[in-house]
């Protein structure tokens, strides 16, 4: 039981009371559409400044794109769609399937099957009558379905801006194979990883990208310039206090702790310079772990070696659990592999992951009184 306009209204009501008004809504929604295709026909919105009547109508009524573009989409196409009022007008189908047919009407015209798309309409969700319109218009007019994927393609796009703190801002359009693509390649990855895996979605679908980059980098799947290229200080390196921050190419100056965690499992080359900043010495590039250390690191721990995680090797970077600028050997009993979350974790994080003398791996989080150190369960 519920206190609405008229007293106390049973559930059962109220649910009867909803039905008509969205259907008396839904026929409102088709005579604002019908004045919506009449408003197009006439040059009103181009006299007052408008590129478009949608346009105008996404701004002068307070509407979304999407929108004001299924308004006059719909008062376009109402000649044609007698069958489909008569539907919406008695509650078998909502707005929001006629503007999908009014779409594959404008789409495919007379070789539109409005009948059968009808009959599906009334037993099926909107997302789910959607697809169904969509194997109508390839039906009807395959030529026409594959004009829209090329134009989906041509309509890609991605920005990367740097904000002042360095932070990257991803902006992007993807058509729909190649957000299919990004979506299969990034949710196996964004899966939690472990028990104690508190990330949002949208964190873990953003580590997952980083995480498919850093992968393409390090395996060589890049055909040019397959790795970064960090600039740093000995005084950077060792995180000695009034250290700069350290430069690397298409950011902003980064910290010592990340580079901390990029220098665990990579290829250092020595440059000396002169107080000029002329270059007066280049020494061999190392530190990276031998090719039978890595492969005999990959043989021990199969992938990361953080409780409950399943990266496997090809996705981990060989860590040194004592850094080797702190003296730390780059050798068997010193390295382990981690996944790049973990492995920020580690660095940037403030966790700290140690090996028992029987080979068990233990984490501490960086809290003071925080947990005691996990092991496998």
């Amino acid at each position: 039981m519920r206190v609405g306009c008229g007293g106390e209204v049973s559930g059962e009501v109220l649910a009867e009371q909803l039905i008509r008004l969205r259907n008396s809504i839904d026929l409102l929604e088709v005579e604002f559409s019908r004045m919506a295709g009449d408003f197009a026909q006439t040059d009103e919105y181009d006299r007052v400044g408008y590129d478009s009547p949608i346009s105008w109508i996404k701004d002068v009524c307070h509407m979304a794109g999407g929108a004001a573009a299924d308004r006059v989409c719909v008062g376009r196409q109402l000649d044609q769609l007698d069958d489909s009022l008569v539907a919406l007008a008695s509650g078998e189908v909502g707005f929001a399937h006629l503007a999908l047919i009014a779409h594959t009407s404008a789409a495919v015209g007379e070789r539109l099957d409005e009948r059968n798309l009808l009959k599906q309409a009334t037993n099926l969700s909107v997302a789910e009558f959607r697809t169904k319109c969509m194997h109508a218009k390839h039906k009807a007019d395959p030529d026409g379905f594959v004009d829209e994927e090329k134009q989906g393609v041509e309509a890609r796009s991605l920005t990367l801006t740097n904000t002042d703190e360095g932070v990257v801002l991803v902006n992007g359009l993807l058509d729909k194979v190649g957000g299919a693509a990004l979506r299969t390649a990034l949710e196996p990855l964004a899966k939690r990883a472990g028990k104690d895996d508190d990330r949002l979605r949208d964190r873990r679908l953003a580590d997952a990208l980083v995480d498919l980059a850093m992968h393409a980098l390090d395996t060589g799947l890049v055909p040019q310039r397959t790795h970064m290229q960090v600039t740093t200080s000995l005084e950077t390196l060792l995180g000695l206090s009034g250290a700069p921050a350290a430069e690397m190419e298409f950011s902003l100056p980064i910290s010592a702790k990340a580079v901390e965690r990029l220098a665990c499992d990579c290829s250092v080359t020595r440059i000396l310079l002169d107080s000029d900043s002329m270059v007066i010495d280049v020494g061999r590039a190392k530190r990276r772990p031998s090719g039978p250390t890595y492969k005999a690191l990959k043989v021990r721990d199969k992938g990361c070696v953080w409780p409950g995680c399943d990266r496997p090797a090809t996705w981990t970077s060989a860590h040194h659990v004592v850094h080797w600028i702190r003296g730390g050997p780059t050798d068997l009993p010193n390295l382990c592999l981690l996944c790049y979350r973990h492995h920020w974790m580690v660095h940037e994080g403030g966790w700290q992951i140690v090996r028992t003398d029987d080979g068990r791996t233990l984490t501490i989080p960086p809290q003071p009184f925080g947990r005691l150190p996990r092991g496998p369960d």
